[in-house]
């Protein structure tokens, strides 16, 4: 018996018509070089240091998708999973203090730099009422998966990761992270079904612009700004 094809939805459609974006921020020669072992320490460091102010601005983010997912979902499936997302910032936040110190980061002298800042402040914007609510899924579905295939390309066959980075990598390149995302995707793309036009447009502008801010997330890492 012939296994059916996987269904396809949206947000399949616009990663395949964005490849290059998308590899751009999923295979990023940031990322790369921690696989092959061959990362600059001092820019893992900057990315630790920066990433950490950018999670507890992101908890504000994810607080809000809650909201949204209980008050215009219809399903009560999707505030389960936002929330199993929102309690494991919790997790997270002590994992890079934990990880900080193993560093010599002091986190209270950390100033944001401008990816940093940018992509907060566009988050920021993604809180208004006005965005509907299968934007603001794609938005989250596209920050979290980022991490998740990025990270777990580093723990793949023939990786050379540096043994003191491996802790990162396992956070969010788990099978555990990975189901998480799989189920903030089937969010997404069930609302977009039904979604019109114009928002279609919108989801598809935010994952393009949320990849952008990831490219240059990483960028920054490497010493960019």
């Amino acid at each position: 018996m012939e296994k059916k094809p996987e269904k396809r939805g949206m947000i399949d459609t616009w990663i395949d018509k964005h490849r290059s974006i998308y590899t751009a921020a999923t295979r990023h020669a940031f990322v790369v070089s921690i696989r092959d072992g061959s990362v600059d320490l001092s820019s893992f460091k900057t990315w630790l240091e920066q990433d950490y102010l950018f999670v507890r601005g992101f908890v504000p983010f994810v607080a809000n998708v809650l909201i949204r997912a209980c008050k215009d979902s219809g399903e009560s499936s999707d505030m389960e999973v936002v929330l199993g997302g929102l309690a494991s910032l919790n997790d997270e936040i002590e994992w890079f203090k934990r990880e900080g110190s193993k560093w010599d980061v002091e986190f209270s002298t950390v100033v944001p730099q401008n990816a940093n800042q940018d992509y907060r402040r566009f988050l920021e914007a993604l809180m208004s009422n006005e965005v509907k609510y299968p934007v603001i899924m794609t938005a989250f579905w596209a920050i979290e998966a980022v991490y998740q295939e990025s990270f777990a390309h580093c723990l793949e066959d023939g990786n050379k990761t540096p043994v003191e980075l491996t802790g990162a990598c396992h956070r969010w390149g788990n099978d555990g992270f990975k189901q998480y995302c799989s189920s903030v995707k089937n969010i997404a793309e069930r609302c977009l079904e039904n979604a019109s036009g114009e928002v279609l447009a919108e989801a598809e502008d935010v994952l393009v612009r949320v990849l952008e801010h990831e490219v240059a997330f990483w960028e920054m890492s490497r010493g960019g700004q």
